[in-house]
């Protein structure tokens, strides 16, 4: 047998291990934290809707009425009505046929890759994808290639030369970089090469558009150029679980091959009771994306006026580029120490030599707690 402890040693020398911490309060910008107050700048909760009262009002309504689980799989006794509803009001909602409900993103994700290739097949990913889409594609069993960071040019010469059925798979937000992928370019390729291409928006829903439909509304791209649409409901959202967008036959073909969907209770009722109230404070309240989007301006405003270097992402995502893995583990702690919530993102999440912090804002965070991040920021370089 391997020596375990030996490389857990290893992967401390190396400044690459990870500790979970624990949470003693609701996600929100003030929380307690392994015992400690802290303001937190690293949820995905963009919206702040994840403790908003509507939304926890709606899961316990849903646990009334459904109890706290589904029983079964979906295709045994675990699909409920709350459940059937939210898949229609997300169809509605994103402008397209049908959508399918998954327990995670990281299973809708392998679910996808696994029901449509194949050995002999082809699947292509940008290099920065979510570590979800990577594994999706090897597990495929399809023939597997990266192409670099959005460049579509370089997709459209792989797509040149990709064997049997292809698959295209993109995040939309980048969720270490918090770019936006070029979609109108990418669809525009695929379609000339009559390959599918699917958008894992998880960063982007919800936040995205002028409604809030994603990266696709963010450039104006239909439906039909984008076939495979895919948003996590943990974020923005402020729930748990995703969802898959797309055709009839699409989602029919998921519900019948797709193994993570077919093999796994489904999420209790009462989440998707809570997604549902989500998803109509995001019709209803465009001041939440209006809030967040000005705490993003903000931020990015006062870090170039103070000289702190940010990489050119325009969402939620700010990282900032350290390099050394030492030094984002140092710095993370640094800003523990003073109160403040901030992940070292660390290989093998990132490329080698691309260490950083990974600053996340929320529409619920104030200009003061912004300020009292900026002030620690500067006190480091």
């Amino acid at each position: 047998m391997k020596d375990l402890q030996k490389e857990l040693d290893e992967r401390k020398a190396q400044h690459l291990y990870r500790r979970r911490r624990i949470s003693e309060s609701a996600q929100q910008p003030e929380m307690v934290i392994d015992g400690r107050a802290v303001i937190n700048f690293c949820s995905n909760d963009y919206l702040g809707l994840a403790n908003h009262v509507e939304v926890k009002n709606a899961f316990i309504e849903g646990v009334k009425k459904y109890g706290a689980g589904s029983g079964a799989a979906h295709l045994v006794n675990g699909h409920s009505k709350a459940h059937h509803e939210l898949e229609e009001e997300l169809a509605e909602f994103t402008g397209y046929p049908r959508t399918l409900l998954f327990s995670t993103g990281y299973m809708a994700n392998l679910g996808l890759a696994q029901a449509l290739v194949g050995k002999g097949d082809t699947v292509l990913e940008d290099r920065l994808n979510h570590a979800s889409l990577i594994d999706g594609g090897l597990l495929s069993g399809a023939r597997f290639q990266r192409y670099a960071h959005n460049d579509v040019e370089q997709l459209g010469e792989k797509l040149k030369t990709a064997k049997g059925e292809t698959l295209v798979l993109t995040d939309g937000v980048f969720s270490m970089d918090g770019d936006i992928a070029n979609i109108p370019v990418l669809a525009d390729s695929c379609k000339q090469h009559d390959v599918w291409l699917m958008v894992d928006d998880a960063h982007g829903f919800g936040v995205l558009g002028n409604n809030g439909r994603g990266s696709l509304e963010h450039f104006n791209v239909p439906q039909n150029d984008v076939p495979i649409y895919m948003a996590t409901l943990g974020k923005a959202l402020g729930t748990s679980g995703a969802f898959i967008a797309g055709s009839e036959a699409l989602i029919e073909t998921l519900i019948q091959k797709a193994r993570p969907y077919i093999y796994t209770t489904a999420t209790p009722p009462a989440v998707a009771e809570a997604t549902r109230a989500s998803l109509q404070l995001i019709k209803t309240k465009p001041e939440l994306r209006e809030q967040l989007n000005s705490n993003i301006q903000y931020f990015s405003q006062c870090a170039t006026q103070t000289g702190i270097e940010l990489t050119d992402s325009q969402t939620a995502i700010q990282p900032i580029i350290l390099g050394d893995e030492a030094r984002a583990v140092a710095a993370s702690e640094q800003l523990l120490e003073q109160g403040l919530l901030v992940t070292a993102i660390r290989p093998p999440t990132v490329p080698k030599g691309t260490a950083r912090l990974r600053i996340t804002l929320s529409a619920s965070h104030t200009k003061v707690q912004i300020d009292q991040l900026i002030d620690a920021l500067t006190k480091q370089q």
